[in-house]
């Protein structure tokens, strides 16, 4: 063939190319014009117009392949959820769905919007983005009905999320009455639910009979919290028919909790958002020294040369340290004594004298004291070292006479 041709053939093979992006384009709204911008000068070699032309149309086969894998497993999943046949005794399996149910069994990838947390590290293997949705009306609490279900005969696998409407909702925490939730012994969790903290645990499961909360034990299941006020569970075939996983009406408000708040109750009955605790992550510990010899009283010991304030929270001019946040302190002071006699050093916290470092020596003998003390400050309280009595000595470079401290734990007062 002529050169001529496998220009003509490559020209017409770049203008379908055209075609089919400017479809695709016109579906996933974005732009290919910078994409063909190339190739309309034809000032390009020839292999490299024909590689670029096979490249692309595997990319358009794949991407066809792709979207037909879709499309089929799509039409698969939703038509069946109502074709299943219900029993002759009126059990109902997972996929007979009443009245009013918005008939969703699928399975859905979460990304983003419910937020990530530090303890989901991996998204591909997280429970809490990839799970089934079960949105059946007649496992709530206040379903009751003569049709009665039976989860032993549902194939269980993977990890669940519970809606109701649309709108999601938790297992139940208390004994639920039975016939309720579309079944006779309505299957309630047992310990309640997990923390984010907690990951994934392992939860007993009842079901209520014959005025016994848990007549029924079945096998138990696994639970885990995520991050937006929702739950996963890994069900499994209950020991019995007729029992059922329950959905708690009341929870319903949890699904409208903020990011910032944490559904909450105390009988297990009355759910409300609550506001989640700030946990102040302090950072405070100093050390300073007197770097000269104190005699006789001083009401506060100016600690001049200050060696380490991480927080801010001790003030060299005054020789007070502020506590910034309520919580658990421990401080230490010491004294070098200067003479004979007695050296008392006081810490005073708030006015009081609560820890002395007390010295006692005859003769030119110098002995050193240093003491400590823990305590649970508010914030705002003010500590500092007084030296009541005696000669304490100290030179720019001995440290021996010091005070410091650090806050041990943050703890709301």
């Amino acid at each position: 063939m002529s050169r001529n041709f496998y220009h003509q053939m490559v020209g017409f093979c770049i203008q379908v190319l055209a075609v089919l992006f400017a479809c695709a384009a016109g579906t996933e709204n974005r732009d290919v014009s910078n994409t063909f911008r190339a190739w309309n000068t034809g000032d390009q070699p020839l292999p490299e117009q024909l590689a670029f032309v096979y490249k692309e149309m595997e990319n358009l086969k794949h991407e066809q392949t792709l979207m037909k894998q879709k499309q089929e497993s799509i039409s698969q999943a939703l038509p069946h959820c109502s074709q299943t046949p219900v029993d002759t005794d009126m059990e109902m399996n997972l996929t007979s769905l009443q009245s009013g149910s918005s008939q969703l069994l699928y399975t859905l990838a979460q990304y983003g919007d419910e937020g990530s947390g530090e303890e989901d590290s991996d998204e591909s293997s997280d429970p809490c983005y990839h799970y089934t949705v079960l949105d059946q009306s007649w496992r709530a609490t206040n379903y009751s009905t003569k049709n009665v279900a039976c989860d032993r005969r549902v194939l269980w696998k993977g990890w669940y999320r519970l809606f109701y409407r649309g709108k999601s909702i938790q297992m139940p925490e208390l004994c639920v009455k039975k016939d309720m939730c579309g079944t006779h012994a309505p299957l309630w969790l047992v310990g309640g639910h997990p923390r984010i903290r907690d990951g994934v645990v392992t939860r007993k499961v009842c079901g209520n009979w014959k005025n016994k909360c848990c007549m029924f034990k079945s096998p138990p299941i696994q639970v885990k919290a995520c991050r937006g006020n929702y739950y996963v569970y890994k069900f499994v075939k209950p020991g019995a028919c007729h029992l059922a996983y329950c959905a708690d009406i009341n929870t319903l408000v949890c699904g409208k909790c903020k990011r910032s708040e944490s559904c909450i109750s105390r009988d297990k009955i009355t759910w409300m958002c609550k506001k989640n605790k700030i946990r102040v992550k302090a950072n405070v510990h100093f050390f300073a020294s007197y770097p000269a010899h104190i005699s006789g009283k001083v009401n506060k010991i100016v600690y001049r040369k200050v060696y380490v304030n991480q927080g801010g929270a001790f003030n060299s001019r005054t020789g007070t340290f502020i506590a910034p946040v309520s919580g658990v302190y421990q401080f230490f002071f010491s004294t070098q004594t200067g003479g004979s006699g007695v050296t008392d050093l006081w810490l005073v916290v708030n006015g009081y004298w609560v820890a002395v470092s007390h010295s006692n020596i005859q003769g030119p003998n110098s002995v050193g004291n240093l003491s400590t003390y823990m305590t649970t400050l508010r914030k705002g309280a003010m500590v500092y070292v007084t030296h009541n009595h005696g000669r304490s000595w100290a030179n720019a470079s001995s440290n021996t006479i010091i005070f410091g401290g650090s806050l041990l734990m943050v703890r709301k007062i």
